[in-house]
């Protein structure tokens, strides 16, 4: 589908976008790739390690929605990635986080919807299902925004959707580069906030994999959620290093113990799908209404049972010899 089409990704330099902008030049040949962030210098390093004459860069931040206006013209898809996701410092820092994720998912749907854009998926993130931090909070009020963008389209046949999934093995600020700097600079431990936690795990491929595959079954409105193995980040520590000390050092603000990806509330709307999960709106569509159960692939999901609910610490954990070989 994206052959011959104008693909956007916002915040197209993070670990995600990287790797999506590469997968979609190698495998999908679209007629152009633009990436749409504001950071300068990342843009430089990924046009120098990304050369390819269908890639285009633009400044520009998801604050400013007449920039966006200009970004979209002429695009087909795009791919929502922009965003402020260190939880301690958007604890400390609330208003710009609330400036970006929410208001920003707002000017993409606006964007998006004055451009006549084909199809829109928002990444999301585990931490949005009954959120405990802010940041967790910022991006549930964008999934919302985005689900119900559905309803305000009139007769414009765009469609929105959100992918949510968990921690990217290796990704930016992730634990794994922060333990493995760590230990090159000959740390005596390794701090872990508690014994228990646990979360789920995705690696940077299965993560861009599963938002193409998205695009392709999305029917709009729902949210897709992979299913994924958990880790004990106890497991994690003795992977990288089996010698070096542990601390236990406290929770950070706003940190949970375990992440949940559908939550026992919105079991009634959550359909198994086999490998995935898919999230049914909680409003109805005016002009529209879909069967969630059958995707736009016709492959067919089986309702979960009342109550059900898909936790880190409730699920199939990575054993240390599993999570070596993968790191």
């Amino acid at each position: 589908m994206f052959s011959k089409k104008v693909v956007l990704v916002t915040g197209g330099t993070g670990s995600f976008g990287n790797l999506f902008v590469k997968t979609l030049l190698e495998k999908h040949n679209p007629k152009k790739v633009i990436v749409f962030s504001r950071d300068e210098l990342k843009q430089f390093e990924m046009r120098e390690k990304i050369q390819n004459k269908k890639l285009r860069f633009l400044i520009g931040d998801v604050r400013d929605v007449e920039r966006l206006n200009y970004a979209f013209k002429d695009v087909d898809y795009v791919v929502h990635a922009a965003a402020l996701k260190h939880v301690p410092s958007s604890e400390y820092n609330p208003i710009e986080c609330i400036k970006t994720n929410i208001h920003g998912a707002e000017n993409v749907i606006q964007a998006a919807i004055k451009n006549k854009i084909k199809k829109v998926i928002a990444l999301s993130t585990d931490k949005a299902a009954n959120p405990v931090n802010l940041y967790g909070a910022t991006k549930l009020a964008s999934d919302k925004l985005f689900v119900a963008a559905n309803n305000t389209v009139g007769k414009n046949k765009i469609r929105f959707s959100v992918v949510r999934y968990g921690n990217v093995i290796g990704s930016r600020g992730s634990v794994i580069p922060f333990f493995k700097k760590l230990i090159t600079e000959k740390t005596q431990f390794l701090p872990i906030t508690h014994k228990e936690m646990t979360r789920f795990w995705i690696t940077l491929q299965q993560g861009v994999d599963f938002v193409l595959k998205s695009f392709v079954r999305m029917q709009g409105g729902e949210i897709f959620v992979p299913k994924l193995p958990s880790i004990k980040i106890v497991d994690l520590a003795k992977a990288i290093d089996s010698k070096i000390k542990i601390k236990f050092v406290g929770k950070r603000p706003g940190e949970k113990i375990h992440e949940v990806m559908c939550s026992s509330d919105d079991s009634y709307l959550t359909w198994d799908f086999g490998n995935h999960y898919v999230i049914a709106p909680t409003i109805k569509y005016f002009d529209h209404n879909i069967n969630y159960g059958t995707n736009a692939l016709k492959e067919k999901g089986k309702k979960v049972k009342e109550g059900f609910e898909y936790s880190s610490d409730n699920n199939k954990f990575l054993k240390i010899n599993e999570i070596k070989k993968i790191i």
